[in-house]
């Protein structure tokens, strides 16, 4: 929900993008996007969830264009050679053509049904990131698309590539979720417990 006399975010002022450009290593280098709950691809659950409070749905990956063109999503490559994390928000702010971006990492196994708007209710002047009770979840923001768009371009080209470092930069809000747990499929016995069955 947001902050009293502030209105919520309008769908048309604000993008998704789904970062799934990880190598899962402990994963055997498993494509996370595709890992299926239920019947139902990471990357796929997430354009659902949140296909009615965002204008577009991007999904940075530098491999397989083709099965996410088949599921409508825009997939955008890094700019940047190396860079982890931080070269795709950089290729999504570049992509994005709202005034707000929303970013997840693919391989989280859920979220609380007002994230977008319970981060915009806690955001400065540059947006918010979330702390669940695992913790800092630097990946899982808003961000003001123009300051991520210039300051991610200046981290890559300076090597600094902590993207919690580039946030305190930007002066970013922590919006604190208590009693909720984002969760990662990070491991095998990640995938047992969300009910995805291994290879």
């Amino acid at each position: 929900m947001s902050a009293p006399g502030q209105a919520a975010l309008a769908p048309h002022a604000v993008t998704l993008g789904i970062l799934a450009g990880g190598r899962a290593t402990r994963l055997g280098g498993r494509d996370k996007a595709w890992l299926q709950r239920d019947g139902v691809p990471q990357v796929v659950r997430w354009q659902r969830h949140f296909s009615a409070q965002v204008h577009e749905v991007l999904a940075s990956a530098n491999a397989g264009p083709a099965a996410y063109a088949a599921q409508d999503l825009r997939v955008v490559a890094d700019r940047a050679g190396e860079g982890g994390p931080l070269a795709g928000l950089d290729a999504l702010a570049h992509a994005c053509t709202t005034p707000w971006l929303l970013t997840l990492p693919v391989d989280l196994v859920g979220v609380n049904e007002c994230l977008l708007q319970s981060l915009h209710a806690g955001a400065g002047g540059n947006g918010a990131f979330a702390q669940d009770d695992d913790g800092l979840q630097p990946l899982v923001a808003l961000w003001r698309t123009q300051a991520l768009r210039d300051a991610a371009g200046q981290a890559l080209e300076a090597g600094q590539w902590a993207v919690h470092r580039l946030q305190a930069g930007l002066g970013m809000a922590c919006v604190r979720f208590a009693g909720v747990r984002f969760g990662n499929l990070n491991t095998p016995d990640d995938l047992r417990a969300a009910g995805i069955p291994l290879p």
